[in-house]
């Protein structure tokens, strides 16, 4: 995770939460009040979100002292301490709601990511993401992807070439739109094609697309699709998969499994602060 642009997005969204003062803890605690607030998981899971506690409350006060106990990726379970952090009090109670807000959503969507990878347990196939995620989120939900065991579809927009139906139509072909695309684009940019038939398919694989995404098929429809696509092209399944049917797609052979329910229906992580005043 760029930690440049996490820091900059936790400003503004202490900025977004803080305002100009907090009105309540301003006025309950002196300037000199200090106590320790302890994040504790009230369920098992997969944590994530170190460095948004290390860095969230360190930005809001430099002598905030933060120990964090686990590790991004790491099983945890209920009950268990997960950092603690000594400072002024005013400043723990302006700090905790946002930093506890993105580890609880971090830490959602690196367990349900875990989840997705056991149960597809395939040594060939990876699970990965898509842009279906929370606007201003984008980059914590793509990390926390990652500390779950899966893999980072593009970014966004700007770093890979996806070729979707309503291009298809507007360019006229397969063939037309790749041929397009690579008379503007450099070779260090890579072209994917989300094809719906075995003909698409075909001229996919002809048209030389660096992947092919198989999308809204079954896993037998995909199956004797990845047949015809020669092991230089790598093979994408998505659309209509679910945790409950991974293991059966895994079995295709396909590269890639793509699934937007990783961040845009992850509940998230239950975990609780608790107060400690000095």
């Amino acid at each position: 995770m760029n930690l440049l642009k996490m820091q900059q997005q936790l400003e503004a969204f202490f900025i977004e939460d803080i305002g100009d003062h907090d009105v309540t803890s301003d006025v309950l605690f002196q300037e000199g009040t200090e106590g320790e607030i302890v994040f504790i998981s009230k369920q098992d899971g997969i944590f994530c979100g170190s460095e948004i506690i290390r860095r969230g409350f360190r930005l809001l006060d430099e002598s905030t002292i933060v120990n964090v106990n686990v590790q991004d990726g790491e099983s945890i379970h209920a009950g268990q301490t997960l950092a603690t952090v000594f400072g002024k009090m005013a400043i723990l109670l302006k700090g905790e709601r946002v930093i506890l807000n993105l580890i609880q959503r971090m830490s959602g969507i690196a367990t349900k990511t875990n989840e997705a990878v056991r149960s597809l347990s395939s040594d060939h196939t990876r699970i990965c993401d898509t842009r279906k995620t929370t606007p201003g989120l984008r980059m914590f939900e793509k990390y926390a992807v990652r500390s779950g065991g899966g893999f980072n579809h593009r970014n966004g927009l700007y770093d890979a070439v996806m070729i979707k139906d309503n291009h298809i139509a507007f360019a006229g072909s397969i063939t037309k739109a790749v041929q397009m695309v690579r008379g503007q684009l450099g070779h260090m940019v890579k072209v994917e094609v989300e094809t719906e038939s075995k003909e698409q398919v075909l001229e996919a694989v002809e048209a030389k697309a660096d992947c092919i995404m198989f999308d809204n098929q079954t896993p037998e429809s995909i199956s004797e699709l990845v047949t015809l696509v020669p092991n230089n092209i790598v093979t994408e399944a998505s659309g209509g998969i679910q945790i409950e049917n991974l293991h059966d797609y895994g079995k295709t052979g396909v590269d890639y499994i793509s699934l937007g329910c990783l961040t845009h229906s992850a509940p998230s992580l239950d975990i609780s602060v608790r107060v400690h005043t000095q």
